[in-house]
């Protein structure tokens, strides 16, 4: 599967479960949205070890050399679960078996103890998650792995909003995936980006109504930056 049919497939099968939706919706920022973004909504069997397909091609096609894989949590844990079963299937892997450990919230004080679950955190660590906001969840991870003598290698995120951080008066030149890849000095690769989104507006004469108020939204807000399976990086 080519890098553009595997971004433009998982944006028509976001859509096709409800985890993509067009409309106005208020977000985490404040900010009145056109399209909404919920991971979440992937949530039986069949849709996850669909997403986790997606996730494991992105990361193939991103050429990236990785060791294992980490998932903070919550949403980070079954995201890096799924993803290291469809890694072990996929061809371009030629039968590799990925590693991949997460974190608790909490220590635990009995039994093994700490904080870590799975295999021991070791050489180039690619974090998975489902979106970048504020960064708290890459900074966080980026520490953990660092603590463990490992090397955060990079982050792989399902949607890159392509979106300024900041209040409307205060705009930041960067967005959150911008600036993560820019602190950290490794790449976000991203399923699919507003781009890809923009693409399907496009193409798809029943969604075209959305056409203008994500066209609108993405002048005020969004940055322009080439989007493509190998990352963002600044």
């Amino acid at each position: 599967m080519s890098d553009s049919h595997n971004r433009a497939d998982f944006v028509r099968f976001s859509l096709e479960q409800g985890v993509l939706r067009f409309g106005s919706f208020k977000v985490k920022s404040g900010r009145i949205s056109p399209y909404f973004f919920n991971a979440g909504l992937f949530n039986t069997g069949r849709t996850v070890g669909r997403l986790a397909q997606f996730y494991a091609q992105a990361l193939v096609d991103s050429g990236l050399e990785f060791d294992m894989l980490f998932g903070p949590a919550y949403k980070g844990i079954p995201l890096s679960t799924a993803t290291a079963v469809a890694l072990a299937g996929h061809p371009g892997l030629h039968g590799r078996d990925v590693p991949f450990a997460f974190n608790r919230k909490e220590a635990k004080d009995h039994g093994e103890g700490g904080t870590l679950v799975g295999a021991p955190l070791q050489g180039r660590v690619v974090i998975i998650d489902d979106v970048i906001t504020a960064g708290t969840s890459v900074r966080e991870s980026v520490e953990i792995i660092r603590q463990a003598g490992a090397e955060p290698a990079a982050v792989l995120i399902a949607l890159d909003r392509m979106e300024r951080a900041g209040a409307d008066d205060a705009l930041s030149s960067h967005s959150a995936v911008q600036e993560v890849a820019s602190r950290y000095g490794m790449p976000v690769i991203s399923i699919a980006s507003l781009d890809d989104i923009m693409g399907l507006l496009r193409n798809d004469a029943d969604l075209a109504g959305h056409r203008d108020a994500v066209t609108a939204y993405r002048a005020r807000y969004g940055v322009f930056h080439p989007s493509s399976p190998s990352g963002t990086e600044c």
